[in-house]
């Protein structure tokens, strides 16, 4: 932990507050408060004294008026948060730069027997993984609106990254390379208006809990190769710039993709969708495959733009498939689906029955409207 010697405080508070007579503001940092001497004040750029704590998060907090430069000064080393998070304490920073590669798979590897009580889910992933020793965090995770520098991988040869804590990566900017591939996550994952500058790859990665990637940009190409959703999971008004990959995926839950821009090719072939699947407003720019994919509840398409080829060949519908208002400007393929002969037909306002009533309710409004207009007339 970096620790501001007093005499340094003193100068930034008398700082603080000479500036303040003018309403100027300088930089105001926090760092890991955990010593009942530490308080944060907002008279100055503080750093709170801290003791050792494995049970505290690394912390590093910076506001919307440090400039550039402050953040510079005051950048997270990819090494004090591989301690911090191998300690057990978790990390906690905001508007901060991260500088550095972050290899998780440099945590040590402990033995699958020595979890307590692991989901059913997770052991799952031991067996089917043949899996004797894995890497563990226990604490949360909490990176927003940062910058960080360096690629974070946790690719390793063997193993898996087991993240028992929430993740939150709100509003951050990756620059390079991120790898949570073979990673399961036990708490809910957040990267919600993040930025993937480059890769964004989460093959057989396991999410337990509800996963968002509402608003969020991804980069050069996004795998997620044979992952599994338990819970339920958005990327709703997202951006892919580069290749998306959701081959043989597994959504165990409801799955939102609305609103959200294909830019180059987006594949979902051999994945199963067990909830509703919403893709409503989405744009595919370039080729979509949806082949062999099963939607075993509903699917709902309706109103998406199909900019080049959109295959749905061998898939299959057992629930509503919603494909009304539906922009095509390539005829789809649709060879050899399978769609449900009890399935559901759309609902709301596109509902078939709905549509008729309304139909039958104009007709009746024009035939009493005309003959109130004969009888008035005579």
């Amino acid at each position: 932990m970096m620790v501001i010697p007093y005499n340094a405080l003193m100068r930034l508070s008398t700082q603080r507050r000479f500036l303040g007579r003018f309403g100027l503001t300088t930089c105001v940092l926090v760092t890991a408060a955990t010593s009942p001497l530490g308080t944060a004040s907002p008279a100055g750029c503080v750093v709170e004294p801290t003791t050792p704590d494995a049970q505290v998060p690394f912390t590093r907090h910076l506001d919307t008026g440090c400039s550039e430069a402050e953040r510079e000064a005051y950048a997270v080393r990819a090494e004090e948060l591989l301690a911090a998070l191998q300690e057990g304490g978790g990390v906690d920073l905001a508007g901060v730069v991260v500088v550095g590669d972050l290899l998780l798979n440099k945590l040590p590897l402990v033995s699958v027997n020595s979890l307590q009580d692991p989901p059913p889910e997770l052991q799952a992933a031991f067996g089917r993984q043949a899996l004797n020793e894995v890497r563990v965090i226990s604490g949360p995770i909490s990176i927003r609106d940062s910058r960080v520098r360096g690629m974070i991988s946790a690719k390793g040869k063997e193993g898996l990254l087991i993240i028992q804590g929430p993740v939150t990566m709100t509003g951050t900017t990756f620059e390079r390379a991120v790898d949570l591939s073979r990673t399961a996550f036990l708490g809910p994952v957040d990267f919600s208006g993040s930025v993937f500058m480059s890769e964004g790859l989460f093959i057989q990665t396991l999410f337990l809990e509800p996963a968002r990637f509402q608003k969020t940009a991804f980069g050069t190409h996004t795998r997620f190769h044979k992952a599994i959703f338990a819970d339920t999971v958005t990327f709703l008004r997202s951006g892919f710039n580069g290749l998306a990959e959701f081959l043989e995926v597994v959504f165990e839950q409801d799955a939102s993709f609305s609103r959200t821009y294909f830019k180059m090719g987006a594949g979902f072939s051999g994945s199963r969708f067990h909830r509703m699947v919403d893709f409503s407003e989405a744009t595919f720019a370039r080729e979509a495959f949806f082949a062999f994919t099963v939607f075993e509840g509903d699917a709902y398409f309706r109103r998406s733009t199909f900019r080049a080829l959109a295959n749905f060949s061998d898939a299959e519908f057992q629930g509503v498939d919603d494909f009304s208002k539906v922009l095509f400007d390539i005829n789809p393929n649709f060879v050899r689906t399978k769609v449900s002969a009890s399935r559901r037909t759309p609902g709301g306002l596109q509902s078939p029955v709905f549509l008729y009533a309304i139909a039958g309710a104009v007709v009746i409004f024009m035939v009493l409207f005309v003959f109130a207009l004969r009888k008035g007339s005579q």
